[in-house]
């Protein structure tokens, strides 16, 4: 595949992705933008990656983390922005929801879940064990249920 045909199938959905993990979609578009520009830089390499993508996907995460924590050493901020409306306008009650999970939760949940990627994948992605893959999907998901719930009975 050339790198043209892989940005345009890829691009919008790695940036989704990204935006959900980071909790703010400008940083997630630098972010996703970046990456793909490294890909490109690299793609004779890149593309011969079992998953180019979630290589690309790491990438930008790793850059957006760098970026704030450069950004966090230059100016005090209060925390990231807690949600992210990458539904459109009026929100979507289940990416409120994640956005209330820490990063770390949120990367896996993602990876699984909206990229679909395996365990394997995304314990190769994310640089963890599979184990811990599992304990925070898992965790991750029971979270989310509970603040679910929470939610509900405060209606």
């Amino acid at each position: 595949m050339v790198f043209e045909e892989f940005y345009r199938l890829h691009a919008d959905r790695l940036h989704r992705a990204l935006a959900l993990t980071l909790g703010d979609h400008h940083l997630a578009r630098e972010a996703t933008d970046e990456a793909m520009a490294r890909a490109y830089l690299h793609w004779a390499r890149v593309s011969n990656y079992d998953n180019p993508g979630g290589w690309v996907y790491r990438v930008g995460l790793n850059w957006a983390t760098s970026w704030w924590r450069r950004f966090g050493r230059e100016h005090p901020v209060p925390d990231p922005p807690s949600a992210v409306n990458v539904a459109g306008p009026g929100g979507h009650l289940a990416l409120d929801l994640l956005a209330t999970l820490p990063v770390r939760l949120r990367s896996v949940i993602v990876c699984r879940l909206l990229l679909q990627l395996s365990t394997a994948e995304t314990a190769s992605v994310l640089d963890l064990a599979q184990g811990t893959v599992k304990s925070r999907l898992s965790r991750g998901i029971e979270a989310l249920r509970t603040i679910y719930l929470r939610t509900e009975q405060e209606r």
